[in-house]
């Protein structure tokens, strides 16, 4: 294992803030992986760390496919991350809606060129990505469709779903949509949860990512975790249930629960009397891929997702 700095710069506050990537193997560029975006990202970083400790291992035993050169960076934002805030703590703005980034503009663009240069030509892409709504999902691997999507190597990840979506015009500046304009296959993997540890999605997530690096021949491990068949999913057919009123949200079902139309799945309480506003119930049969962890939500916030059946 070799520690090389993507980006370095002076900080007011401490030390200087520091981007790291942990290099295994040698040779091509064949997978760079890539932890945590934003600040709130803990178990982006946590999976990422767990990797770089198995790939450790895998080196030291011969097990890194020779003339392959693997690349993680288990953050891109430790400075958030110290201070509690899910965007640059200082303008607020989102180094992975920076991409491909500009060396001599505004601080987030130019730590987005400095981690986009580094990871250009890499065969492979692996981001462990956050969504904008807070929540949980089902573990699975998810590609804009760009014209450059590989959806059969996605398959190989082995988890229960790989999603693709139509790209809006702000996700032009990800990092999922630039990579693969730069001719690297890219994938976003949602490991289950964002601002806590889930160790049991964890362990799934890290297991597929090590299944996707042996079945595309970068080293040699033998998986003995639960392997799926992928259900391929566009994800504008995802059925959305959004909150008829404001209150606190109280799930009844969790993700991964399979229901049938009229099944309740949450409530909303009045804040200050404690009624139910509404009983929030599926609208189809299917699996929740996803359902909002908040407890307070707004009028018309994205409640759940639900892939049907």
């Amino acid at each position: 294992m070799r520690i090389e700095t993507i980006f370095e710069m002076t900080s007011p506050y401490r030390d200087k803030f520091r981007i790291s990537g942990y290099k295994f193997g040698s040779g091509e560029k064949t997978l760079a992986i890539v932890g945590a975006m934003r600040g709130d990202e803990v178990q982006q970083q946590y999976i990422c760390s767990q990797i770089v400790k198995r790939l450790t291992v895998l080196e030291q035993c011969g097990d890194i496919t020779e003339g392959k050169c693997i690349l993680v960076i288990p953050s891109c934002n430790p400075f958030s991350m110290n201070v509690s805030r899910r965007f640059w703590a200082m303008d607020n703005t989102d180094i992975n809606r920076m991409f491909p980034g500009y060396d001599q503009g505004e601080t987030t663009q130019r730590i987005a060129a400095a981690i986009f240069n580094t990871l250009i030509e890499y065969k492979y892409g692996i981001q462990l990505a956050s969504f904008y709504v807070p929540g949980n999902f089902v573990p699975h691997v998810r590609m804009l469709r760009t014209g450059y999507e590989d959806i059969d190597t996605a398959c190989l990840f082995g988890m229960k779903f790989v999603t693709t979506c139509e790209p809006r015009p702000f996700d032009t500046t990800l990092l999922n949509y630039n990579w693969q304009l730069w001719n690297t296959k890219a994938f976003s993997v949602y490991a289950g949860q964002t601002d806590q540890i889930d160790i049991e999605n964890s362990e799934t997530t890290i297991d597929a990512i090590l299944r996707m690096m042996s079945r595309t021949k970068i080293i040699h491990h033998k998986s003995i975790a639960i392997d799926y068949r992928s259900i391929i999913a566009d994800e504008g057919e995802l059925q959305h249930i959004k909150a008829g009123h404001a209150g606190i949200l109280y799930r009844v079902q969790r993700v991964g629960s399979r229901v049938v139309p009229g099944d309740t799945i949450a409530h909303i309480i009045h804040p200050y009397n404690g009624q139910i506003l509404e009983e929030v119930k599926a609208t189809t049969e299917g699996i929740i891929f996803f359902a909002h962890h908040r407890p307070v939500v707004l009028q018309n916030a994205l409640l759940f997702m639900i892939y049907s059946i």
